[in-house]
């Protein structure tokens, strides 16, 4: 593990008590700080020293920071409207049920998204939920024939995938990473939705479809330098899942987890930052631009995602690829933003590229935010070992193998959740 030398922090310091996000100077004004930020000194340079500073200065300007400077503004939030479309009352030998809802929101026009909803049934009072952005599609996720192919634009790296469009061959193909049956039989309800019914996640994406131009204000028709990438937009389609579980009362959205795996974990990370009915925040293997830190990386760096994948940032981000010292944060930030809520970070010993132990770190540096409120964080002298649940308030899991998610990972987050939901 590398040393935590780094860990000491610096401050920002700016002339006027609070900036309002018109008024963030251009990246080339932002100071050079190798050092991480510290989280509870505001952008002027002056520290929090109250729960309500923090409550209504602090959190309110890093919200903007993280995204004025690099995930992009969310649109506000927009009504839900919901049909159901398909359901099977006999999953699992009869232990659940399964209903899909066709989620409509935003402007008129905008892409519906299709929701997956797998309820245990027999159970006393509404369950617990998951909340799951998947890869694949929510046929992906059970074997049931029954539920209908995804018909939007297909990520290519889906099983079964031909020429982005989904088959019967990709039905089930990722079954085994949501292990839904091993959810439902520890009382957990699972709402899961396809990412790309928010945005088509291609290298190209000039966001002429997905939900962005369906939020461009008059006369627009490109995003400007502040507006929302990819990563944000699944964020806001995680919130009006949300929304929509809150009115269909079928589960109990005051114990409610968001999971999300590599991409998809950072944006479950930026989800559970701005919204706080996410009571436990689970971005598995999120690595850069989510759960590592953006200085001192191992693995990908700043410039190497914006170089791969410019659509999931703001334009503005891409500024920082040869100056990541200028960021006036970094991942612990968000991490606190989530503050006093849970946060388990999940990873495996061979995906250095996600840089297991930087997330570690971020983990520590955001303690001190916790401990500030009034409630425990990172376990003291925890340390990260294969295979062992860090179970505290501010969580860490790591297990042998690689990126991606499998039935010993969905233990870990179940236990997480027993521990924090129940």
């Amino acid at each position: 593990m590398r040393a935590f030398s780094y860990l000491v922090v610096v401050v920002f310091v700016f002339p006027m008590a609070l900036l309002s996000a018109a008024e963030f100077p251009p990246v080339s004004e932002l100071p050079i700080s190798p050092e991480l930020p510290d989280a509870l000194v505001m952008f002027d340079g002056s520290r929090v020293t109250t729960n309500e500073q923090w409550e209504q200065r602090r959190r309110p300007e890093l919200k903007a920071l993280f995204q004025h400077y690099m995930y992009g503004y969310l649109p506000p939030k927009s009504a839900v409207r919901a049909s159901l479309t398909a359901e099977n009352d006999d999953l699992f030998d009869g232990k659940a049920t399964w209903k899909i809802f066709t989620l409509h929101y935003g402007p008129e026009g905008t892409p519906p998204l299709e929701l997956l909803l797998i309820l245990p049934k027999g159970q006393k009072g509404v369950p617990p939920v998951f909340v799951g952005i998947n890869f694949c599609g929510n046929h992906s996720v059970l074997t049931d024939p029954k539920v209908p192919l995804e018909t939007s634009w297909y990520y290519g790296n889906c099983p079964g995938c031909k020429d982005n469009v989904a088959s019967e061959e990709s039905r089930g193909g990722q079954a085994d990473r949501w292990n839904a049956e091993m959810i439902i039989d520890r009382g957990y309800a699972l709402a899961t939705f396809y990412y790309g019914d928010v945005d088509p996640d291609k290298r190209e994406n000039d966001f002429t479809d997905g939900v962005h131009p369906h939020f461009f204000k008059p006369g627009q028709s490109e995003p400007g330098k502040h507006d929302w990438g990819a990563v944000a937009a699944w964020a806001y389609g995680a919130h009006r899942v949300i929304d929509f579980l809150e009115e269909n009362q079928s589960v109990d959205t005051k114990r409610l987890a968001l999971v999300g795996h590599s991409r998809l974990g950072k944006a479950t990370l930026f989800a559970g930052a701005l919204d706080e009915r996410i009571k436990v925040v689970i971005p598995h293997q999120a690595g850069c631009g989510g759960t590592a830190p953006n200085r001192f990386n191992v693995g990908e760096s700043v410039e190497r995602i914006n170089t791969s994948f410019p659509h999931w940032f703001n334009d503005t981000f891409p500024e920082f690829n040869r100056q990541v010292e200028r960021l006036p944060f970094d991942q612990h930030c968000l991490v606190a933003l989530c503050a006093p809520r849970a946060v388990l970070f999940s990873n495996a010993e061979e995906d250095q590229w996600a840089d297991p132990n930087g997330q570690f770190n971020m983990l520590k540096a955001a303690d001190p935010v916790y401990r500030f409120l009034g409630v425990d964080g990172l376990r003291p002298g925890a340390k990260p070992e294969l295979g062992k649940l860090i179970d505290s308030r501010l969580g860490y899991y790591i297990r042998p193998g690689k990126h991606t998610v499998n039935a010993d990972d969905w233990k870990a987050f179940l236990d997480f959740a027993d521990r924090h939901l129940k």
